[in-house]
This record gives C-alpha cells, structure tokens and sequence, in this order.
C-alpha cells in the first residue's frame, strides 16, 4: 500500500488532484473552529451539555456530521446537512412527481435536478439559521434553565447569523462539488468523511480516560471494544463489496458487413444498494419522540415514564431503530432501483436473461433476486447500527463506536481507492491489489 501512495504522486495529473483535495479538506477544517459572531463559547458549551442530558441525540447526531462545528456554532454548523436532505428529498421527488421523474430522464435533466438541489440546500439551510438563532436567544425555552448565550442579540444579530450560516453551508456544498470534480474521491463524502475522523480523538480520550479512572473498564473491555470496531469494519468491507451477479446474453445482429453482439456479461446487483441512507432516515425519526419528550416539563408523571421506556438504548428502542432500518433499506433500494426500467433498457440493446423471458418476466426475476439480496444488506445495516450502542451502553463509554460512521468512513476510503486504482491502472503502476482491481461504492 505505500508503493502504491508512492506511485501515486509519481502521475503529475494524480498528484495535483490528490493536492488539491488535501487543500480543500483543510479549508473546511479551518472553518469548522471560526465561532458565529456574539457566541459566548462557556455559555453555548454549558448549553450543549444540558441538551444532551435532555434527550439530544439527534444533535449528538447532527454534530457528528459536521464534524463537531454544531456544537461549537461555527460558521460550518449546519456542515453538509442540508446537502444531504436537499438531495434526498429531490430523490424522492423524482419519483413521485412525474414531471421531475421525466426531467430526470432527459439529456440536461440532471444537470437541472442538481440545480433544484441547490436551491433547496439554501432554503434549508436559512430555515434552520433561523431556527438556530431563535433558539441561541432563548436557551432557556429548551433546557429550562436561564442563560445567556448571546451577548447582544438584536435584529442585526439574527440577520447575520442566518446569512453566515446559509453562506457557510453553500460554501461546503462548493468545496464538495469542486473535489469531485478537480480533486480524487467524491466530496460531499469526503467531506462528511473527515468530520467523522475529526471526532476520532475525542472518542480515543474518552476511552483512555475510563480505562483510568474507572476500575470496571478494564483490558477485557479494551479488547471488547477495539474487537467490535475491527468486526465492524470487516463485516462493512464485505458487505459494500457484495454484489449479486445476474448473468446477461446479447443477441448477435447483422449490420451490412459486420456481426454486433453477442457477447456474455452480468447485471450486477448490490447487496447494500441503499448505502448510508436508511440508517439517517431511522435515527432521525426514531429520535424524534424522546427528544420531544425531553423538552416537556419533568413534573409530569408520564413523561418520565414516557421517557424510560422508549429512551435510547432500551429494548424497545433498539427494537423499532432495527425494524426502521430495515424498512428504509427496502424503501430507498425501491427509489434508487427501478426493474421495469432495467428490463427495459435491456430489451431494447438485445440483451436477455438466459432462461427467462424479455420484458415483464425479467422485471419480475430483477426485482425478486433485488428483494432476496437487500435482506442480509438490510439485516446487516440493521446490526451495524444497533450492536454497537448496545455495547458502548454496556460499557457506559458514550457514542465512540458509531455503526453509521464507520459504515460511511470505510465506504468512502474504498470509493477513494478505487478511483486511485484507476489511475494507476491506466498508467501500468502497481496499486493497491495486485490480482484485481478494487471496486469501489457508488451513490
């Protein structure tokens, strides 16, 4: 593997990509710690603690992916976010709405869907500075006791915190597009990518600390620990790898003087085709009632009661956070797959499944060998997720071995890789696999 890094800067054309994605991985970075204007930093971290003894995981979740500038209000604090639901929502637009899902479809139709992204992004993002500012003014509506965060919050103030905070996330969204484009790997991941990695530290500490100070946490539960990541991203690994293979066989046709086709190859399906999204659509929603509990008043009998009872971690929890995943999983593999389509495009090149019919048999045959391959996909999202909170619970070590950012982290650097693969591959260097050629994940 160092060879390979080696004879990756030995491509002058590789090497300034790999530059200038370093460059503006460390731009994002240096924003990530420039505090929002009149933040009292003791107060907002007082704050922030209080919030997530209240039940705030969607911000402990939130801040993971911006790489821990929410909880420091930074002009990234919104980070990617935004991105990400704009482009999720514009995704399932395109299915529900016919004229999106036509536009979809024409030659410049993506580049437009890119551009509704973006203005969605932005009216997201101004939303929540709204949001943020409002709640930056009164803390002690959410928490419940009085302090003050901001030093000065007039109109002036809210006016420029919206306008940092939807600037800083177009600016994200910008560094992302131009490392796609310009740099090596894709940047919206990367980005994401090096939030997550940017917590790895604190997480580090967090463990050294117990092991210190509490006699419990001993070098078996070290060894538990730092079991559970290796399993975590193995089982990843090889489950963003996995790929159902659906032989295909093209039809030889007569043209004049010259015989096209028929040639064998394979459809291939992906056993994780839904990739990071279904684990954000659960812990978003499944989040959304203890949260909500968590900022009524504790004099109420049943809201504590509410409250034990389906609090993160608990066997309830855990139970509906699984069956969401899993249903999430069928849900956006359904989005991001269509079989009618696929049978389609297949009859219409001359390719055929051997042994089964063209047309709406191949749609049926796609869809069930799809629906049979997204189960251990779903299962395995479904266990990355929750084990990992069952055994940090266990060992009361916080949130350090998360199943969505390792899944995210190793996706990205396998994608990452794969790219690297390429050029070296066109360029006759040895690369990272020596007897094939690393495939990387697609989003």
């Amino acid at each position: 593997m160092i060879k390979a890094f080696q004879n990756a800067f030995k491509i002058p054309e590789l090497r300034k990509r790999i530059i200038f994605t370093g460059l503006l991985l460390i731009v994002y970075r240096l924003g990530a710690h420039i505090t929002l204007p009149g933040i009292d930093d003791v107060a907002l971290e007082a704050f922030f603690q209080q919030l997530m003894e209240r039940g705030g995981n969607v911000i402990g979740f939130i801040d993971l992916f911006s790489g821990g500038a929410f909880s420091q209000m930074t002009i990234f604090a919104l980070g990617i976010q935004p991105y990400i639901s704009a482009s999720i929502i514009m995704q399932l637009l395109g299915v529900i709405v016919p004229s999106l899902e036509k536009l979809s479809k024409e030659p410049d139709g993506r580049k437009k869907m890119t551009q509704y992204t973006r203005y969605g992004t932005v009216l997201l993002s101004i939303i929540q500075g709204i949001t943020i500012s409002i709640v930056l003014r009164n803390p002690e509506n959410i928490t419940g006791q009085a302090g003050e965060i901001v030093r000065d919050p007039n109109l002036w103030w809210h006016f420029l915190v919206v306008l940092t905070l939807t600037a800083g996330t177009s600016f994200v969204m910008w560094l992302g597009e131009q490392i796609t484009e310009r740099g090596i790997g894709q940047g919206i991941s990367l980005i994401i990518t090096v939030g997550i990695i940017a917590g790895l530290p604190g997480g580090v500490t967090t463990v050294l600390n117990n092991l210190v100070t509490r006699p419990e946490f001993g070098i078996l539960q070290l060894v538990l620990l730092v079991g559970l990541i290796v399993i975590a991203v193995m089982g990843t690994v090889f489950i963003t790898l996995s790929v159902r293979k659906i032989p295909v066989q093209y039809g030889r046709q007569i043209r004049g003087r010259r015989v096209i086709g028929g040639q064998s190859t394979h459809l291939p399906l992906r056993v994780n085709a839904a990739g990071m999204i279904p684990i954000i659509f659960a812990i978003t929603l499944i989040q959304f009632p203890p949260t909500a509990l968590g900022f009524l008043p504790r004099d109420w009998g049943w809201v504590t009661g509410a409250q034990a009872l389906i609090d993160t971690g608990t066997p309830l929890w855990l139970t509906f956070y699984a069956l969401l995943i899993i249903g999430f999983t069928y849900f956006y593999t359904a989005v991001q797959i269509n079989p009618i389509q696929m049978a389609e495009d297949l009859q219409k090149y001359g390719g055929f499944i051997p042994g089964i019919r063209a047309g709406k048999q191949t749609a049926d045959y796609i869809n069930t060998t799809l629906t049979r391959i997204t189960l251990p996909g779903a299962i395995f999202l479904a266990a990355i997720a929750v084990i990992p909170i069952m055994i940090t619970g266990y060992l009361q070590i916080g949130s350090m071995v998360d199943g969505a950012s390792i899944l995210i982290v190793v996706g990205v650097v396998l994608d990452t890789m794969s790219q690297i693969e390429s050029y070296l591959t066109v360029r006759h260097y040895e690369g990272f696999l020596k007897d094939r050629k690393l495939k990387g994940r697609r989003r």
